[in-house]
């Protein structure tokens, strides 16, 4: 990194640490949230965003993804959903108090984050693009409606500039008393730490960690192991459980499982933060976070 970007980086984190001091709550206490995190986008049978927070059952939910960024364009990919009715959805979602955040990333191929220019290049784009920031001339896909946060689900390409993309995102929040226009989420593998957002974690202005408990099966089998060291990790952070709906996905708890043997554990931890549920196409067919949202 050049030494101009260095002093930019280590300016952006400074204020980052200082906003965060201010603007940031502390982590969840230990037992019960209420807390249930859904990613909504990968399927267009799912339904609208709009009757996945009328369920009653999610208290956030994450678009998903922007999934082509880091090269001069940006694309979002929400399996076919037409995105003109997702700004009022947004809203809908907002006015019952569900945060809505959007996903960048994803398992496609077409991201990264070529320099620390190319990071600061997205962090402003979304920020006037889909977040409280407003500039003429700036297309916003989903009209008026801010969203409230962006989250890295970064599984392709290599890790680099992610932590000055999630410093610049924070920096916005400087303008602004009473409330955090720009939050940040991320969404890892399991298996501490997950090298692609390791650096973007260090700046720790990332509040809220969904850790995937599901795809591996490594980390079916010693999940307990995984989930202590990211909660010993990060404990300024809300750590969520992340577990799919479908009994398809390798990591599936069945509920009685999750009651009897994940929910005591995870809650033990100061900076427990909820359950995170992959995704909302497998939860309407299974209807798994009524369980969840019972016990989180």
């Amino acid at each position: 990194m050049a030494v101009a970007s260095r002093r930019r980086l280590g300016s952006l984190l400074a204020l980052a640490v200082a906003l965060l001091s201010l603007l940031a709550g502390p982590a969840a206490a230990t037992g019960k949230t209420g807390q249930v995190t859904v990613f909504w986008g990968r399927n267009k049978a799912e339904g609208s965003l709009r009757e996945a927070c009328d369920t009653g059952t999610y208290t956030f939910v994450i678009i998903s993804f922007l999934s082509v960024f880091g090269h001069g364009k940006t694309s979002l990919d929400l399996s076919g959903h037409p995105t003109g009715p997702i700004g009022a959805d947004i809203k809908h979602c907002q006015s019952k108090s569900i945060l809505v955040f959007l996903s960048i990333g994803g398992s496609g191929g077409q991201y990264s984050l070529p320099s620390a220019q190319a990071a600061t290049d997205l962090a402003d784009h979304l920020w006037f693009a889909y977040l409280a920031g407003h500039r003429s001339g700036v297309h916003r896909p989903f009209g008026d409606a801010e969203l409230d946060g962006i989250d890295l689900f970064i599984d392709q390409g290599p890790p680099d500039h992610y932590d000055v993309l999630s410093a610049r995102l924070w920096s916005y929040n400087k303008d602004f008393r009473g409330r955090t226009p720009a939050q940040l989420s991320a969404t890892p593998r399991c298996r501490y730490p997950d090298p692609r957002l390791e650096r973007a974690l260090a700046t720790g202005v990332i509040t809220r960690i969904n850790v995937r408990f599901y795809g591996d099966g490594y980390c079916a089998a010693y999940w307990q192991a995984e989930w202590d060291k990211w909660t010993a990790a990060y404990p300024n952070s809300g750590v969520y459980v992340g577990l799919p709906a479908s009994e398809q996905v390798v990591g599936y708890v069945h509920p009685k499982n999750l009651y009897y043997g994940v929910v005591p554990v995870v809650q033990k931890a100061a900076n427990y933060g909820g359950i995170m549920i992959w995704e909302r196409y497998a939860d309407k067919q299974t209807n798994y976070s009524s369980y969840a949202i019972q016990w989180a």
